[in-house]
């Protein structure tokens, strides 16, 4: 048992929401969007393959990012007078786990998820395959050699590929055997949303990023202005497709609730343009941006002024999906 928690902490579970949260979101507008034939067993199973994958992705990440470059060189930044995250691989970097043991739990989680996939492929149709085969590219070569994509400025849109469309798409598909405008609208919304969390994280890491030689979209933009621009446009978006769902009709006028969360999206994009006039400035938790987990050990440790914005883009995409969730379900039941 302490075996398999070390390998759940160390795949980063703090991360399931951003692919959790849009997997059950589909399964619930599957399950009310009056298409295919539901299906509860196969709905369990695309939710569970999702966290598998996600989880092997991570550790897969970890491997080759390692690989690459020692992840120490976070530490050696910070020495250096750079503000760097720390933290990333220290499971490695303090000799608890091999290279090896990280591979082999690499594999372990991402073949449950391949399991879990078979049996919804065998239950539905070869556009299972497509989607899967598509997200396994994608998630492998994102930090693996030849592409190395996360480290070609592709990073972040592959992010949000997999965890919105492909992610949503495919889990809906798993439950009710078919797809509709409503599904591949809300995704992209979504998706958006959590390429969110990935760029702001390479804006803020740009300076380390850069100097260790990883071209993430914010070190390709290369001018804080247009990365601005570009993060008004990923973090805006998503409300302007709730709006035109609404508009157009494929979507209930009961959807403005979703603008609710439109304060925090703005006050995310506030904190950011004051971190690029401003990086020293101080921004505390306020009980509207959403839980912050153990606040008092990250102010201790220094990572504050990345982990409040890192919070933040986490809890608008969450609270994004939560309130379309309860709007499917209000709406059921009335």
């Amino acid at each position: 048992m302490n075996a398999i928690k070390f390998w759940f902490d160390n795949a980063r579970t703090m991360t399931l929401p951003q692919s959790l949260l849009p997997a059950a979101l589909a399964i619930v507008l599957a399950g009310t969007a009056g298409v295919g034939e539901f299906s509860w067993i196969l709905a369990l199973c695309a939710i569970l393959g999702v966290m598998f994958a996600h989880l092997g992705l991570n550790l897969f990440d970890d491997y080759f990012d390692y690989i690459k470059k020692k992840t120490d060189y976070r530490e050696e930044l910070v020495h250096e007078g750079f503000r760097a995250r720390i933290g990333k691989c220290t499971y490695l970097t303090s000799g608890q786990a091999t290279l090896k043991q990280l591979l082999a739990a690499s594999f372990i989680f991402s073949g449950v998820a391949v399991l879990l996939g078979t049996i919804i492929w065998l239950n539905r149709s070869n556009f299972v395959l497509y989607i899967v085969g598509i997200t396994v590219i994608l998630g492998i070569f994102y930090s693996a050699p030849p592409l190395r994509l996360s480290y070609r400025g592709f990073g972040e849109l592959i992010i949000g590929v997999i965890f919105g469309p492909l992610n949503m798409i495919g889990a809906f598909y798993a439950a009710c055997g078919a797809i509709n405008t409503t599904i591949v609208l809300i995704s992209i919304a979504v998706g958006l949303l959590v390429m969110n969390i990935i760029f702001i994280h390479s804006i803020l890491d740009r300076i380390p990023d850069k100097k260790v030689g990883k071209k993430t979209m914010a070190i390709l933009l290369n001018n804080t202005t247009t990365m601005l621009c570009v993060l008004f446009f990923i973090i805006f978006v998503p409300f302007a497709l709730i709006a035109y769902g609404i508009i157009a009709n494929y979507l209930s006028s009961i959807y403005w609730v979703v603008f609710l969360v439109f304060p925090l999206a703005i006050s995310l994009f506030y904190s950011m343009v004051e971190f690029i006039r401003n990086p020293e400035r101080k921004f505390s938790p306020k009980f509207w941006l959403g839980p912050m987990e153990n606040w008092q050990e990250i102010e201790k440790t220094g990572l504050d002024w990345f982990m409040i914005r890192w919070y933040s883009a986490r809890n608008l995409v969450s609270f994004f999906c939560f309130i379309i969730i309860l709007i499917n379900i209000v709406t059921l039941i009335v």
